[in-house]
């Protein structure tokens, strides 16, 4: 086992409340925003601002204004792209989220990317929308990219904190667990209780440095959720 405290890691696991996953090289194999970008012949433009953003090298909210600058993807260029495109879960995600519903811990997607790309995925994996927290694109009447909004909370650096913080006041969750792959996701214990970083489509050496555990697939989480099946703060 990899990771700073890997025992302390399983045991909020075992017992969480509420487990928040970020989507892009987590749930899904790919970064949602360079799918959309190599359909629309911009990917690499906007790959090389992502990996800024992932690295933690640039603000989050400056490069996700400057990549959908570069993209100003319509309603349609996105519905085209994902039925072309469709995104891959990550393998075991789908296990996994199933497994900790059961035993009665809710499930969050908190990404950074966009609600209408994620809201398919969400409803795969049997997700309510309201547990989803991303980015809202903005477009005017005839579908045209018109911006984005700036009050979400995932649309700004610090974001997933935010955005934890606001899922475990208005649910009173106690033990909340963050999994993801980027340096956004590192910065969101606290409040979680701990966080589970995901190597399993990119190792970042700055995640690897600050997950309590690190995994490089989702079956040593199942096992241990399935070890735990009922959900209890004690």
């Amino acid at each position: 086992f990899e990771g700073n405290d890997v025992s302390t890691a399983m045991e909020m696991l075992s017992r969480a409340d509420a487990v928040c996953f970020d989507v892009d090289s987590t749930v899904i194999q790919e970064e949602g925003i360079d799918v959309l970008a190599d359909s629309l012949g911009r990917g690499e433009e906007v790959a090389a601002w992502t990996a800024k953003a992932m690295d933690g090298d640039t603000k989050f909210e400056d490069a996700l204004a400057a990549r959908l600058s570069i993209i100003q993807p319509s309603t349609n260029d996105i519905k085209k792209c994902l039925e072309e495109n469709p995104l891959q879960l990550s393998p075991g995600v789908d296990t996994l989220i199933k497994s900790l519903m059961e035993r009665g811990t809710d499930v969050y997607l908190v990404s950074g990317g966009f609600r209408i790309m994620i809201e398919p995925l969400a409803e795969k994996l049997g997700l309510p929308k309201e547990n989803i927290v991303a980015n809202t694109i903005l477009f005017d009447e005839d579908g045209n990219y018109a911006g984005f909004d700036s009050n979400e909370p995932t649309s700004a650096d610090l974001g997933k904190p935010k955005a934890l913080t606001q899922i475990k006041e208005a649910n009173g969750y106690e033990c909340m667990i963050m999994v993801g792959d980027g340096a956004t996701d590192a910065q969101a214990k606290p409040p979680a209780a701990a966080f589970v970083g995901f190597g399993g489509v990119a190792v970042r050496d700055a995640v690897r440095a600050k997950a309590c555990w690190f995994v490089r697939d989702f079956e040593d989480m199942i096992t241990v959720v399935n070890k735990f099946p009922h959900n209890s703060p004690n």
